[in-house]
């Protein structure tokens, strides 16, 4: 760990390598008018685009749309990063506007290429793809979307359709959201706090403080769930109307899993051995509740410690912690992480405004990613700390790629993120000599796998369910219900669910962002379940299999790239083996003396 690592506090991100100067600058107007003009030339390209066009005009065009996407990509994420930064910065949400609108416009004078793409003869587009080297996955993946393609009229119409339909009301619900504030009264002082803030309160031991939490977080987005709810029933029938309606996929959520590439039975099976499993959480939920002096968890309890361990840690030796362990790992990780660090690119601060949560975004692969925490000291604050620096090594592992093809799908996207968690946690229980603080970890660890596993996947059943009803016409509070009993029938006997976690769904940004993303964080937990028992298993002979997989990005087919590892995904006996790990690791905790 460099002295700089140790002292280090982000309190914003630079943003200069995406636009120099800012939202005033005239390089910002200068990047609208570059990538008008690179658009207005490619559009000359259109009557180069016929069965025998050769492959040297071909790849000269492909290479041609890149360059336009890079110009894009940066533009779009210093307008995305920047909202992110002050969600209530009317600069940036009237800059995030525009670009949305740019960008359909841009989108539909480009689009003749991947139409006349997806429409070309099998034999003709076998031809072109042949010598077409790193670009060969993303041309075969488009040609999957052909049976779900429509007219180039009907494609710029929804292209438009979004910017003021479905985007502007994603945008509303984030600004809408990212204004709330919270209060809680701590020690007989009335606080007001941020979504982050609050949160904190529901890890730690005062039981009446955890229930106060989840009450207030649920009072104020109940407080507006009639109009987030219909926000959200808004979004479902758009989905549907573009993917069923008119691409005619089979089902809303099978659209999201040919966007994935993964047949629709690899996510069934991942869904339906989750839900056989409800079991192995519910058991530990029983054991947590003994450990509590509790009868049964309340719903507030969950993610309760079961020791008292108020060890908190700074940022920089949080910072430290997580590159010392990514070192033990591979030194190479290391190094990459610490790249986010020294060019200024984490904004660690917790601020009114600011969007909650955490998250990893790569503008284009030649840059070092960006990484957003609401960073407050706490253990599970340095363990998104690893998670999203993950996601930060995974993208720069796979920076030799082309921009359609550096991006891992959504669920291989969690496998180093969850990886670098895995990696860190095994640091902290070697070396951790406090054993509350080391029981506390162990119980951690299978609280954060609830939250990625069977939470998630529970998302995910509720998101398949709550399409089907508003299909039907289902109401709002009809929603609320279906969540409530969604819940219960998750937790069983082992938990009690108290009414007003019916509002939950609407403070889910993905299920309003990203319709059907959640089962890629159940997808990467349980694979890296696998891949972490194969790495204690081998040791360093595993390092250059795992390497190969992130180093892949999105340039290989998902199933084929872990079947190239030895894991077959469409089997249920793999996903169950991620349970019997889960379920192992209940055992031990039930071997500790309670105390």
């Amino acid at each position: 760990m460099t002295e700089t690592i140790a002292s280090y506090q982000q309190k914003n991100w630079d943003l200069s390598e995406l636009v120099s100067g800012g939202m005033d600058s005239p390089e910002l107007e200068a990047a609208f008018k570059r990538i008008d003009e690179m658009v207005s030339e490619f559009e000359t390209l259109r009557p180069q685009l016929t069965p025998a066009i050769s492959t040297e005009e071909f790849l000269a065009i492909v290479a041609r749309l890149e360059e336009i996407s890079l110009a894009t990509n940066r533009l779009g994420s210093f307008a995305s990063l920047s909202f992110s930064a002050d969600t209530q910065s009317q600069a940036a949400q009237t800059l995030m506007q525009r670009v949305e609108q740019f960008f359909a416009e841009l989108e539909n004078r480009t689009i003749f290429f991947t139409l006349w793409w997806k429409d070309l003869s099998d034999q003709d587009a076998a031809r072109l793809m042949a010598p077409s080297g790193d670009y060969h996955y993303w041309l075969e993946e488009m040609r999957h979307f052909k049976p779900h393609t429509l007219s180039e009229p009907e494609e710029k119409i929804i292209n438009i359709k979004n910017v003021t339909g479905a985007s502007a009301l994603q945008m509303l619900y984030r600004s809408l959201s990212n204004r709330y504030s919270f209060k809680l009264t701590i020690d007989g002082q009335e606080k007001e706090l941020t979504r982050g803030e609050l949160m904190v309160y529901v890890r730690q031991h005062d039981a009446d403080l955890r229930a106060q939490a989840y009450q207030e977080l649920y009072r104020v987005y109940g407080d507006d769930g009639p109009i987030l709810g219909q926000i959200y029933q808004a979004l479902v029938r758009d989905w549907r109307n573009e993917q069923v309606t008119l691409r005619k996929h089979g089902s809303p959520m099978a659209a999201r899993n040919l966007i994935n590439d993964l047949p629709d039975d690899v996510v069934n099976t991942l869904l339906g051995v989750c839900q056989r499993n409800t079991g192995v959480f519910q058991r530990f939920f029983k054991l947590k509740a003994r450990w509590l002096q509790m009868e049964k968890l309340r719903r507030y309890d969950i993610y309760a410690p079961v020791v008292k361990s108020d060890k908190r840690y700074n940022f920089g030796a949080a910072a430290g912690l997580v590159l010392d362990s990514f070192k033990q790992f591979d030194p190479k990780f290391a190094e990459l992480a610490e790249r986010v660090f020294a060019q200024d690119h984490l904004d660690a601060e917790v601020r009114k405004g600011k969007r909650s949560g955490a998250f990893c975004a790569t503008a284009i692969p030649q840059l070092t990613p960006w990484v957003l925490l609401n960073y407050q000291g706490h253990a599970d604050d340095v363990a998104t700390m690893a998670h999203e620096l993950g996601h930060s090594i995974h993208s720069m592992l796979a920076a030799q790629h082309s921009a359609f093809t550096a991006h891992a799908c959504l669920p291989l996207a969690e496998t180093a993120s969850t990886f670098a968690e895995m990696v860190l946690v095994d640091r902290l229980l070697k070396e951790e000599t406090d054993e509350a603080v080391r029981r506390d970890l162990l119980f951690r660890q299978m609280d954060d796998a609830y939250a990625t596993v069977q939470r998630q996947a529970y998302f995910a059943l509720f998101e398949r369910d709550a399409h089907e009803l508003i299909r039907q016409g289902a109401s709002v509070d009809d929603l609320a219900d279906v969540y409530l009993k969604n819940l219960r029938q998750q937790f069983g006997d082992a938990v009690d669910v108290s009414d007003e976690f019916r509002w939950e769904w609407v403070s889910i940004p993905h299920i309003y962002d990203v319709p059907f993303y959640v089962y890629a964080y159940t997808f990467g937990q349980l694979l890296v379940l696998a891949l972490y028992q194969q790495y204690k298993a081998e040791g360093g002979a595993f390092k250059p299999r795992y390497i190969k997989i992130l180093a892949a990005g999105g340039s290989v087919a998902p199933v084929q790239l872990l079947a190239d590892a030895g894991i077959d995904v469409r089997q249920d006996a793999f996903w169950q083996g991620g349970f019997d790990v889960l379920s192992g690791i209940v055992d031990q905790l039930e071997k500790l003396p309670v105390g």
